[in-house]
């Protein structure tokens, strides 16, 4: 039963985080044109361990030094539109968040689902928790262990920006790695 589960793990995270041919859905009209944030400083490369330890675990992002340092500093991953897809450019930051969780066993996050104002509450709520499992999932497939992540979601109650724009709503519709150690 237990090797079931790895082969279907191991398959789903392959599928997951080999990238897909296929075009991305096309979002509304009147979300195109729209720029959604991206972290530039992502790289892949090294292990999550040694110095990235005291300043991921303190929450600062202070004194991390080497390929990792960009990507364990940012802790958001940015959502289209009515999405709970993640997108891959976020793939080698998900995998430098699961290295390190994996290498360290006592650290424990919170996935922070958020929505843009659109919507009603409920709905909202929905799409943040699908968001934060989304997220939740493709860590636990990279090693990470299941009593190490939490997961809640604020819907649309915690933007990061506020006003109506598409600028706006684009950086709202996010997922925020909280450490908790």
């Amino acid at each position: 039963m237990h090797k079931n589960v790895l082969i279907w793990a191991v398959v789903l995270g392959t599928a997951l985080f080999a990238g897909c041919s296929h075009k991305p859905k096309p979002t509304p009209a009147s979300t195109a044109g729209s720029t959604i944030p991206t972290d530039q400083s992502q790289t892949s490369g090294a292990d999550a361990s040694g110095a990235y330890g005291a300043a991921v675990a303190n929450g600062s992002g202070e004194g991390v030094a080497g390929p990792m340092a960009g990507q364990l500093k940012n802790r958001t991953i940015y959502f289209d539109f009515d999405s709970s897809e993640i997108r891959p450019d976020y793939n080698a930051l998900i995998t430098a968040h699961a290295h390190y969780l994996a290498s360290n066993a006592s650290i424990r996050v919170r996935i922070e689902g958020n929505t843009d104002e659109r919507g009603s509450r409920e709905y909202n709520i929905g799409l943040g928790e699908r968001r934060a499992q989304a997220l939740r999932r493709a860590l636990l497939l990279q090693g990470v262990a299941e009593s190490q992540i939490t997961t809640v979601s604020y819907g649309e109650e915690r933007p990061a920006v506020t006003g109506h724009t598409e600028d706006a709503w684009s950086r709202n519709r996010r997922d925020e790695i909280v450490y908790l150690n």
